[in-house]
């Protein structure tokens, strides 16, 4: 017998809730109860029918779903996945999870303690480009070097969102947890050491926040690791885009093409092409192999690999999967890009607890 499809409700609307939302819509596992906003938006013809709700509690005590997906704000998060939660609701929520360690932590222990799927929006992991990356660094041997950015120029309507972003979270944390979790599923060490620095080039946003942010990692085996991230009209669109993992036996790169704009949401996951280097040399000191460079044509879009986050999110519900490794990963990155975020405040790098 086909299993009742999960009734999911969707808060926040913005580029990723929107895209999720069409997910649930074109997944037969789920219906959507209802979507959460402060405000009505214009939406895909394809949500249209479906009733926006402007408060979260209100919407979570009248519709009663089976799952809640927390697409909103960091700062609303913790706070919003804590109440789904302890309905009785599986959670999906957008990263980063929380805006501190000890909030983070407090969602884990709420899903563990009530029985309930959590399952945090890294979406690179379901990137079939970035699983091969992934493989292919760690077949090289470490220790590493991690070279990782995402710089968007933005301007308009994005620089709007990046700004209202920036009312809670740093560039460096918002992306970072992506890549610093990319550089903790190659590595076979526990990250030891952070250290960031960061700079506000915009006269539009708090006096205490900054748009560009750069952190270093240093890793216990003694691999290290560096991401940027900026977001504005004033950042640069040259080598916006850099993700390079160097060890002593070669090199793993991602190739963009060379016509990608950093603003266009689909380069933000795209990889073009793997480039795969090797250290090997012969008796005359020459390359023994030449690089090979892995075409990705065909790899998912956007919607696709949301598509597919959502597919994971409901097999980890119907099956039952232990979902302790991802949220412990998911805690681990954010730990590392808050910490950064200290450094970048206080001038100072910041050791992690063993």
């Amino acid at each position: 017998m086909t299993e009742n499809p999960l009734r999911v409700m969707v808060a926040g609307l913005g580029n990723m809730g929107r895209s999720h939302a069409l997910a649930y819509h074109g997944n037969p596992g789920f219906d959507i109860a209802g979507l959460v906003n402060r405000s009505i938006v214009e939406l895909p013809e394809a949500l249209a029918g479906y009733r926006i709700h402007p408060s979260f509690e209100e919407a979570l005590g009248e519709l009663r779903p089976d799952a809640v997906s927390i697409n909103t704000y960091s700062d609303s998060h913790a706070p919003f996945a804590v109440q789904a939660l302890e309905a009785g609701c599986h959670v999906f929520v957008e990263k980063p999870l929380a805006t501190t360690v000890q909030d983070a932590r407090k969602v884990v222990d709420c899903a563990i303690a009530n029985g309930r799927k959590l399952v945090i929006g890294y979406i690179l992991r379901h990137h079939p480009s970035w699983v091969r990356l992934i493989a292919e660094s760690r077949n090289l041997g470490g220790p590493y070097v991690f070279r990782m950015n995402l710089n968007q120029q933005s301007s308009g309507a994005t620089w709007q969102t990046h700004r209202q972003l920036m009312q809670s979270t740093s560039p460096i944390v918002d992306c970072g947890v992506h890549y610093v979790d990319v550089m903790c599923q190659i590595v076979d060490a526990k990250p030891v050491e952070v250290r960031g620095m960061g700079l506000r080039l915009s006269e539009e946003i708090d006096d205490w926040m900054y748009n560009y942010g750069h952190l270093q990692v240093l890793f216990e085996d003694g691999s290290v690791g560096w991401y940027e991230a900026g977001w504005g009209p004033m950042m640069s669109e040259t080598a916006f885009f850099v993700k390079d993992v160097i060890s002593p036996n070669g090199c793993v790169s991602i190739v963009m093409d060379e016509n990608a704009k950093s603003d266009d949401i689909d380069t933000h996951t795209q990889t073009q092409r793997i480039r795969i280097h090797r250290a090997d040399t012969g008796t005359d000191g020459e390359f023994t192999f030449p690089d090979e460079l892995v075409s990705m044509q065909g790899e998912p879009d956007h919607q696709e690999l949301c598509n597919r986050e959502q597919a994971y999110f409901l097999k980890a519900i119907r099956e039952d999967i232990d979902l302790s490794r991802h949220m412990e990963d998911a805690v681990q990155s954010l730990s590392v890009c808050l910490a950064a975020d200290e450094s970048v405040r206080t001038g100072k790098p910041v050791r992690l607890a063993p």
